[in-house]
């Protein structure tokens, strides 16, 4: 029986017609474990150990409940699967950082798919403060930041886009126009454990193709009693209260609690578990517009027939604008999660699990930024100019400019996020050698976002002179305009760079759900297999996206061409006014800062203003997915080598259609619908060899698939018919559109993996992987020029076109492309290396991953890199830890080589973003009281980004004459995070 919490459905071994092909392999595994004997010693002692924990304990303990009561008084619940040992092993009779490493391994051990997993310390107590910094410390996984946060993760180096998650074996709804969860929605006080499913299964459901996360909540009869949890941190950043008046500060808390009980003689289990987040985030941010070359051969100048800059000399790089930005952002949440367990026979085993979260987000952005390009209407002038000698031309660093226009933005975001899950599991035994599984789900996500923001700058058009001191690579920069712009006096409403609008408002709205049954049998088997799974699946997910936005005019200014002016100014009503926003960290003491909503509803009015961005983002996509699987579980040997794992396929068949708007340009033009079908047979394969001495072998192999981002499937397109000026086709009118594909086929790939493994000790282990990963179809931008625009509307009836056919962008299909990587990770108990050393002990684990991909949206510009985008070529993870006598200390470090952001299009260039190398460096200290009358009680003190790591990214285009450069772009901080808290459990 299985309840899908994505616990594979038994230990497995493989076919004897299979010995041929697994002798090689397995011969290759002896040779490479020779290697391990430096300690054999060890293993000695803990062999006949090891053996006796090939049953996991879990397992074991309810086999002993079973023992002390008779049949009738205490029902059996099924045994518990390997990956459960991630939530429930041990969990109860030994916490800690020690207890977590040991029973995360025990998971791997276990398992018959190859899978990293996380153990909670303690109920409540996962080892880091959110699950994706957890996440990100598993070999292969790196995170990607979000406002200095761990919040998405990658597997192997694919984007986020491509990993699947799930909660107790559902897939999940997600907040975001995509599929790719955001972890901070899921409190880590609510989280026992995590599985991270590097080869699927035919029986895994919601399956990412780089991999997938299944998120484990706790069951209650895996308790032998009541636990009753409560724990308070304080919380407090290092970057202060940039700005004031917002009601962001630099302190925050978390709190939780849990209720774990049994009753009915240990046949009803209730859990309720509820956590509280207020935490604060204050970022300094720096951003470069771009860089290029003004004067010159090089220069805009002679190959643009610009202007020439004033003061710049030939051939030498500048800044052509900047920002600084001091962004204060609130996060709160509320989530709460309720298991009920009731197993009151043999037959029958039943668990409710229901979960809520409730999300609110407030930002408020302010900053300073200005144009300092060729470009702009009234030509800048430089004197004083400093270089700095660079490649491939020396770099303006200091100097003066003159006739900058500041552009004064302040920001204010709120976002309510509503997270609901729901899952019933019905496991039953049917007599002889058949059980079988019934589950319904249903999952949602709401979120409502507002967004406005407002210009300010100088009154009627006026300019400033600005001393600078900036940088040649990454770090902040020293700005002194010559005026205060942090004086109400100097600083007034008005666009200053004739953007066309004062301001602007927008309100979304989204709505994910997913609803699901599954149904599956298993029929104990003999000969080679254990036994067979046999199920099926029906999933139905919409997401609807609604987006409105309006643009403001200030009270007294027109609204349209005629009317406009740019340079029309008003004060700030003093009545909104609050404390200067500090930017002293980029040389201005401060910038005005005032009340965004009020100053908008008072001194501003509103006109609806969509434009095709907006309009594109008012969507409905569908998905209705049945598929069906048929697993066998393997256990076998192989002469006189145990052997077990799976074989399988997982049917696919996939309803997908959208319905949105259609535009010509900014003009409304009606609605479109469209969709597509296919079906894809994904079949799996994993193998565990078991050579002796706790060593393993595993190898994989399976085709996996994942539907392409949900944006990308909406059929929101805008198209129209224009008469052609120029060129072969002149005097032709023709079509032409861009937009999404809602017949866009999924991302398909097929993999294999070879793992070694050795374990030793009770929580230490080596393990070397390699795996390669074949892309038969992904996804990425592509012009069409014989598209059909047979179903468009034509608004513009004086002109009919010549042809239905023209050119049309949106995603495609495209075939080719390789993954390739390799994995080394281990873990160390100091006591295995000396006697003193006990209680100390090490995790690592080091990533190498390559990739190429023939064409792909920055490939298509000269000079880029053919690899995935959002791939680090070189992911590592260090931990040291020491644990006695009550006392624990945690030192953990991350690192992340430099990967591939998104294309950009530039005023004279396109280019990509490159996201550079990031280290964080997190601490943790604890003491539990073990005894006496504070027994239960344990206080912890953690500091995340110990050393104020920086994100930092480059700008990689072509210059004006042809030549490529890498020029810094962003550099931001967040700083240092202390929590301070106490955990009491009874």
């Amino acid at each position: 029986m299985n309840d899908f919490r994505r616990t594979p459905f038994a230990h497995t071994r493989a076919p004897q017609g299979r010995r041929q092909r697994l002798a090689s392999a397995c011969a290759l595994a002896l040779l490479i474990a020779a290697a391990s004997q430096a300690v054999s010693a060890q293993d000695s002692a803990t062999t006949a150990q090891g053996r006796q924990d090939q049953k996991p304990a879990a397992a074991t303990a309810n086999k002993d409940a079973k023992d002390t009561k008779t049949a009738a008084a205490k029902p059996v619940k099924p045994a518990a699967k390997p990956e459960d040992l991630a939530s429930t092993l041990d969990t109860v009779v030994v916490t800690g950082i020690r207890a977590s490493i040991e029973n995360s391994i025990k998971a791997k051990q276990f398992s018959d798919d190859i899978i990293e997993a996380i153990s909670a310390e303690d109920i409540g107590k996962l080892p880091d403060s959110s699950i994706a910094e957890s996440l990100a410390r598993l070999p292969g996984l790196a995170t990607q930041r979000v406002d200095g946060r761990a919040n998405q993760i990658s597997i192997r180096g694919l984007s986020p886009d491509f990993a699947g998650t799930t909660l107790n074996g559902r897939e999940q709804a997600t907040i975001g126009e995509n599929r790719g969860v955001e972890y901070d929605q899921y409190p880590s006080e609510l989280i026992s454990g995590v599985a991270v499913y590097k080869t699927p299964d035919a029986s895994l459901i919601g399956q990412g193709l780089s991999g997938t996360v299944d998120l484990h909540t706790i069951k209650p009869l895996d308790l032998p009693n009541r636990t009753i949890s409560a724990n308070l941190r304080g919380e407090s950043t290092s970057n202060g209260n940039l700005n004031p008046g917002s009601g962001v500060g630099d302190t925050g808390h978390r709190a939780s609690f849990s209720y774990i009980d049994q009753f009915f003689d240990h046949t009803l289990g209730v859990a309720v578990g509820f956590a509280q987040l207020d935490s604060p985030i204050q970022e300094k941010q720096y951003q470069a517009w771009y860089w290029s070359v003004d004067n010159g051969p090089a220069g805009i100048e002679q190959n643009y027939n610009y202007p020439h800059t004033p003061g710049i000399p030939d051939n030498v790089l500048s800044q052509e604008g900047m920002a600084l930005r001091a962004k204060s952002e609130s996060q709160q949440r509320n989530g709460l999660i309720t298991v009920l367990e009731w197993a009151p026979s043999k037959a029958y085993h039943s668990t409710l699990d229901l979960y809520y979260s409730a999300f609110r987000q407030r930002t408020y952005s302010n900053d300073a930024q200005w144009s300092s390009s060729p470009y702009d209407t009234v030509p800048h002038s430089y004197s004083n100019v400093g270089l700095t000698q660079a490649q491939p031309y020396p770099v303006v660093t200091s100097g003066s400019m003159t006739n900058i226009a500041p552009i004064l933005q302040n920001d204010y975001t709120k976002e309510r996020d509503k997270l609901f899950s729901a899952g019933w599991n019905n496991q039953f035994e049917f007599g002889g050698d058949w059980s079988g599984t019934a589950d319904l789900s249903y999952s949602s996500a709401k979120k409502k976002l507002q967004d406005a923001y407002l210009f300010a700058g100088l009154p009627d058009g006026a300019f400033t002179s600005v001393d600078f001191n900036t940088p040649a690579d990454n770090g902040y920069p020293d700005f002194r305009p010559a005026v205060n712009l942090a004086a109400p006096g100097t600083v007034v409403f008005t666009d200053p760079d004739n953007y066309g609008y004062n301001g602007r408002e927008e309100f979304d709205s989204q709505k994910d759900s997913i609803k699901a049954i599954r149904l599956e049998a298993t029929r104990q088997l003999g000969w080679i297999f254990d036994s067979m799974n046999l199920g099926v699946d029906y999933s139905d997910r919409i997401k609807v996206k609604q987006a409105n936005v309006f643009f403001a005019w200030l009270n007294g200014n027109g609204s349209d061409d005629a009317t406009y002016n740019h340079n029309f100014s008003v004060p700030i009503d003093p009545a909104y006014l609050l404390g200067p926003t500090s930017l002293g960290y980029g040389g201005i003491p401060g910038i005005l800062n005032y009340n965004v909503l009020d100053a908008l509803g008072s001194q501003f009015y509103l006109t609806q203003r969509n434009g095709q961005g907006d309009f594109s983002r008012n969507y409905s996509v569908e998905e209705k997915v049945p598929l069906g699987y048929l697993k066998f579980n393997i256990d076998t040997s192989l002469g006189s080598i145990p052997l077990r794992g799976n074989a399988g396929v997982q049917v696919v068949h996939t309803d997908q259609s959208s319905e949105a708007l259609q535009t010509d340009g900014d003009t409304l033009v009606g609605r479109i619908d469209g969709g597509a079908s296919y079906t894809k047979a994904l079949p799996s394969l994993n193998l565990v060899a078991e050579l002796g001495d706790q060593q393993y072998l595993r190898f994989g192999l399976a085709k996996t698939m994942a539907r392409g981002r949900i944006d990308d499937e909406k059929v929101a397109t805008s198209a129209g018919v224009a008469v052609v000026t120029d060129g072969p086709g002149t005097g032709q009118v023709l079509w032409s559109g861009s937009g999404g594909n809602p017949k866009l086929l999924p991302y398909i790939a097929v993999g294999t993996d070879l793992s070694w493994e050795k374990y030793f000790g009770t929580s230490s282990y080596v393990a070397v992987a390699v795996f390669n990963k074949n892309l038969l179809n992904y996804i990425y931008n592509q012009t069409t020029l014989n598209y059909d625009f047979s179903n468009y509307v034509n608004d513009t009836p004086t002109l009919t076109p010549t042809s239905n056919f023209g050119a049309f962008t949106r995603p495609e299909n495209g075939t080719g492309g390789r993954m390739q990587g390799l994995e080394l990770s281990g873990a160390l108990e100091g006591g295995l290396i000396a006697h003193a050393l006990d209680g100390f002990g090490a995790q690592a684990n080091f990533s190498l991953t390559n990739s190429s991909i023939p064409t792909n949206a920055i490939s298509s510009i000269p000079g880029s890199p053919s690899t995935l985008p959002g791939l680090s070529r070189k992911v590592a993870n260090l931990q040291l830890y020491y644990e006695k006598h009550g006392f624990s200390v945690r030192i953990a470090e991350r690192y992340r080589s430099s990967f591939t952001g998104e294309a950009v299009a530039l005023f004279d260039q396109l280019g990509y973003t490159k996201i550079l190398p990031n280290k964080q460096t997190d601490l943790q200290l604890g003491y539990d009281f073990t005894e006496g009358r504070w027994s239960g009680l344990s206080l912890l003190l953690q500091v995340n980004n110990l050393t104020n790591t920086p994100d930092t990214t480059v700008q990689v285009s072509n210059l004006p004459n042809g030549v490529s450069l890498s020029s810094p772009l962003e550099y931001d901080t967040y700083g240092r995070t202390v929590l301070f808290g106490v955990n009491y459990k009874l």
